[in-house]
């Protein structure tokens, strides 16, 4: 028995805030990947980290896909590139960008980016209404067009694994063969931030809410 409590006592690290994480979770970075500290680069890393931060001076936050991803910094500020391009010139716009990160968010249930984007598509314009058919897998009956089309379009490809002729039809006829590929990008960006934050075992800040619900 008292074996037993000191090996529960190794798995899990308390920390100040209250909360309860596994013993290898880093208290700064909530994840299994201490900060990187922008000092300990070399300067084609520095560069790339620079980029990421969104200009030099600034840092990179402790905790989330780009704290994991500057360990290899090259490689992510490309895919930083990337996402900034989709997010604020891509064709789908503010809004149903956000809404399609959301979706791609769900179909990972990748809690960490759901709970900040959830907030990012409210003030976007996105109902809240519109937020809990992604939320709770809910019909699409009711909704916009090119809103239902993106969740459509997104429970496709991440459970069926394929996209019929009808439904690649529509959505190019709502957002151009530019858009799809656009929008397909997208998803799979945040598939992708959601596979580095698993691996991480990324967990939320303390200030976060945890706003998506399991399966």
């Amino acid at each position: 028995m008292r074996t037993h409590i000191c090996t529960l006592m190794l798995l899990v690290t308390k920390v100040a805030c209250g909360q309860s994480f596994p013993a290898d979770i880093n208290k700064d970075s909530l994840s299994r990947f201490p900060v990187v500290m922008r000092s300990e680069l070399d300067e084609a890393g520095k560069k790339a980290y620079d980029v990421i931060a969104g200009g030099p001076g600034k840092t990179v936050l402790p905790t989330g896909p780009a704290a994991i991803g500057v360990y290899s910094p090259q490689v992510y500020e490309r895919l930083h590139t990337m996402n900034n391009y989709l997010r604020k010139e891509g064709v789908l716009g503010e809004r149903l960008t956000e809404l399609a990160i959301l979706v791609a968010s769900r179909e990972v249930d990748e809690q960490y980016t759901w709970s900040a984007h959830e907030t990012a598509a409210l003030k976007a314009g996105i109902a809240p209404s519109v937020i809990d058919v992604v939320k709770y897998d809910r019909d699409l009956s009711g909704l916009e067009e090119k809103e239902a089309a993106i969740i459509h379009f997104g429970r496709q490809l991440f459970q069926d694994k394929k996209m019929p002729t009808d439904l690649f039809a529509k959505t190019v006829e709502l957002f151009g063969r530019r858009g799809v590929v656009e929008l397909t990008v997208l998803m799979g960006d945040y598939q992708l931030n959601g596979l580095l934050l698993k691996v991480a075992d990324q967990h939320l800040p303390s200030d976060r809410k945890a706003l998506l619900p399991p399966r």
